[in-house]
């Protein structure tokens, strides 16, 4: 393993960055892809911007103890704008590209933010549009100024305008800048990380610096990571774990970081990297294993053979605990270079819930993939699987250093609620103290995760302690759990498991658009809009059969007794999903509960007479009819019940 800096010295961001430019300048730190082209950043370049950033934001008027945000794609400027924060002793604020305007607006005006580093058009638009809303912000700062000619707001600035404001300082007080990076202290909070609960208005972490690189270093030793490394960011920098990766890991450890031109040319764009690591999201790895079964409805017959051939071989032999020759020969090595796979070293997944159909896809690929576990309050990840020992089932073992897991109050089955405690925590929620004091208790952050360990002592998650439920008939299921077996389907987008004190479960389900369609297309079937397609006979039948080779791996009393396709996508524009993807089962039990009580009330088909508004603000009217399969006998009542 290669050895780290002296992070007791070099406890801040800056200061590392300040190292890594003084013994490893011409070294490349970072790649944009812009244009088609990867554009290179050594770490002197990145020093002299976060430099020129940094003295240009004080000739703006922030000051130690500010909040300085950043809105927009993953991008190099977002990396250096956030450590320039941190170099003046700001602290930073991501909020994620997409978030919604009552969002934005809550953030910015919670956090009294004066300063924004907004990446092009599309953010600064969403900024303006909310004119008097945000009554704090004094400038905005954009680093794409295609589209900017035609704006005059007198808070706009192009970021090279704030590169020479920075530089003329600079020249006048040659030795500021590395006097404000002197000062800066572990202890003092850097970045202000939201949550990603399920309230409506996230909270904000308060992540020292110190805590962040030492974190990062712990990390570090259960994964090693060095400068002959590449990663591919592409989960929101507003995220904490790609904090963790694409900024604590880049500094600490010198990883290379290459941010993609644009999400539709994300996997091509990661091909041509072809990293050493990788982080995505489980809805990510569900995506690409989808993608791959989807575009096995199109290949030959012989190709579909060998497909079907190559992964009964592969899934054989990571039953036994080895890997098929023959399997990598016929298929997985090919894959495996179409998806930029080939150089992989490590990988993970994190955020939500990875169904085991889909780990044990990846794992039979040759993808050496591991289950992550942690929450924001936690500086992300606290647990992972050794390269040796992984589990479908678990989400790993803590780290070795100081992390402490335990479960308080368990069942007779060992079950309770997860706590955790180690040196690297969160420093409460900012201006909040209620929210910490309920949270964080003796030192041990209470996480709301129901789970257990196993006999290995590995950490097994089972869902939200609010999130489990139980039938009338008091028997307990996760719905999760069941929800993510559904979604290894390449067909089910995404899908809500029902039951919480009812006689039997349900799910709602949402088809995978473009694969969906191209299924559709392929069988001549024609179709307008998703509510059309999805309220099709033939894409009810499809699905079908999907749910009841599902229900054939449940225990009797998890199987899922009826089922209907949702006329519209789950979409946390709309708050029934979180920015990492998590179902809101409180709005969702809100807003489609008419449709519930039906399902339940033994209707087989139910009316549906809404409007739908897109982001862009314009709305549609939907009028259809939802379909209700049932697949199972629904049991009969208990006869206090039927009383009641």
């Amino acid at each position: 393993m290669m050895s780290l800096p002296d992070i007791k010295t070099h406890d801040t961001l800056p200061k590392l960055l300040t190292l890594h430019a003084r013994e490893h300048g011409g070294d490349v730190a970072m790649r944009e892809k812009d244009f088609g082209i990867w554009r290179e950043f050594t770490w002197a370049d990145m020093h002299a911007r976060v430099r020129a950033f940094t003295l240009g934001l004080i000739k703006l008027g922030v000051e130690r103890g500010h909040v300085v945000a950043l809105l927009g794609d993953n991008r190099p400027d977002w990396v250096m704008g956030e450590i320039s924060a941190h170099a003046m002793g700001a602290m930073s604020l991501g909020i994620y590209r997409d978030a919604m305007d009552e969002e934005v607006a809550y953030l910015i005006t919670y956090a009294d933010v004066h300063v924004i580093f907004a990446e092009d058009e599309e953010q600064v638009d969403k900024l303006l549009n909310l004119g008097e809303r945000l009554p704090t912000l004094k400038h905005i700062i954009y680093s794409d100024p295609r589209g900017m000619r035609k704006y005059s707001d007198p808070r706009l600035m192009e970021a090279s305008e704030l590169v020479k404001l920075g530089n003329a300082l600079h020249a006048e007080k040659p030795n500021l800048y590395e006097e404000l990076v002197g000062a800066t202290r572990g202890d003092d909070v850097a970045v202000l990380c939201t949550t990603s609960g399920t309230t409506s208005n996230p909270k904000l972490a308060m992540l020292p610096a110190g805590r962040l690189i030492r974190h990062v270093a712990s990390y570090l030793s259960v994964d090693p990571k060095g400068p002959t490394d590449e990663y591919v960011s592409v989960l929101p920098l507003s995220w904490i774990m790609e904090q963790i990766y694409a900024v604590g890991m880049g500094m600490v450890s010198r990883m290379r970081v290459n941010f993609v031109e644009e999400a539709e040319t994300m996997m091509n764009d990661f091909r041509e990297i072809g990293p050493s690591f990788v982080l995505f999201a489980p809805r990510l790895w569900e995506q690409i294993a989808a993608d791959v079964r989807a575009r096995m409805m199109d290949a030959s017959p012989f190709k579909q053979k060998m497909y079907d051939y190559g992964m009964k071989l592969g899934l054989e032999a990571l039953a036994n605990g080895t890997r098929s020759a023959v399997a990598d020969r016929i298929l997985f090595a090919a894959l495996r270079d179409r998806l930029g796979f080939t150089n992989l070293k490590s990988a993970a997944t994190g955020g939500a819930a990875l169904g085991p159909d889909t780990f044990k896809f990846f794992q039979a690929l040759g993808v050496p993939l591991r289950q992550i576990y942690g929450q924001t309050e936690t500086m992300g990840a606290y647990t992972v699987h050794r390269s040796n020992d992984v589990d479908f089932d678990t989400v790993g073992v803590p780290f070795d250093d100081g992390v402490k897991v335990k479960v308080i109050e368990p069942d007779q089955n060992g079950i309770g609620e997860i706590v955790v405690s180690h040196p690297n925590m969160f420093a409460g929620y900012y201006r909040n103290e209620a929210s910490t004091t309920a949270d964080l208790r003796d030192g041990w952050m209470h996480t709301g995760d129901a789970g257990f360990f196993d006999k290995k002592g590995h950490l097994v998650i089972i869902d939200r302690i609010k999130d489990i439920a139980t039938t009338s008939n008091n028997d307990r299921f996760s719905p999760q759990y069941i929800e993510n077996k559904l979604k290894f389907s390449p067909y089910v987008a995404e899908a809500v498991i029902l039951g919480n004190k009812r006689p039997y479960l349900s799910a709602i389900i949402c088809i995978r658009f473009p694969i969906v369609s191209k299924w559709a297309e392929k069988n001549r079937i024609a179709f307008t809009t998703y509510s059309d397609l999805a309220s099709k006979p033939e894409v009810y039948e499809l699905l079908r059969q999907e749910v009841e080779r599902v229900n054939e791996t449940l225990p009797e009393f998890q199987r899922i007794t009826k089922f209907l396709l949702l006329y519209k996508e789950l979409d946390a524009d709309d708050g029934e999903l979180t920015r990492t993807r998590k179902v809101r089962r409180g709005v969702i039990a809100e807003k489609y509960g008419e449709i519930i009580d039906s399902i339940y009330a033994g209707q087989p088909a139910i009316d549906v007479d809404t409007t739908i508004t897109f982001q862009d603000g314009t709305k549609q009217r939907i009028r259809t009819v939802l379909k209700v399969v049932d697949l199972l006998p629904t049991p009969a009542k208990k006869p206090a019940q039927a009383a009641a």
